[in-house]
């Protein structure tokens, strides 16, 4: 996923910004993965240790636009614990489908601050058509099929 991911981000915005956006991508795969006790392997957590502590506060695009980012990065988290909240109470459905997709909501965050509002809304569904989650396989999950 993360190549795919990376393939279209490259298309759409300047490499620092890119960069970060991997970071924060592979860091939330990895927090989730702990969060549902699933195995990570030693090499990605020890990668997203750094990333999170070190290379995330070091890139470029961070550096210039973390007073825009962080409240969409805040928000992001907040809507993933939602989420999860009441996936882990047996009541999942189609809002808390939406709600794991915040991290598209930095993605787009960061086209808008590359590019202007206006760019940005020329291409805001393709930036959120990138999500490649289907809500049925989401509520299979949870056995609501």
């Amino acid at each position: 996923m993360t190549d795919w991911l990376k393939e279209n981000l490259k298309r759409i915005l300047p490499a620092p910004a890119v960069d970060w956006l991997l970071m924060l991508y592979e860091a939330i795969q990895v927090f989730d993965d702990v969060a549902d006790g699933d195995p990570v392997k030693r090499e990605d957590l020890n990668s997203v240790i750094w990333n999170t502590l070190v290379g995330m506060n070091q890139n470029s695009f961070w550096i210039a636009n973390s007073h825009n980012l962080a409240p969409v990065v805040a928000t992001a988290i907040l809507k993933w614990q939602a989420s999860d909240h009441v996936e882990r109470t047996g009541k999942a459905d189609a809002r808390s489908f939406v709600w794991r997709a915040g991290y598209y909501d930095v993605v787009l965050m960061a086209v808008a601050l590359c590019y202007g509002t206006q760019e940005a809304t020329k291409i805001a569904h393709e930036i959120m058509a990138l999500y490649g989650e289907k809500l049925e396989d989401y509520m299979k999950e949870f056995d609501h099929a």
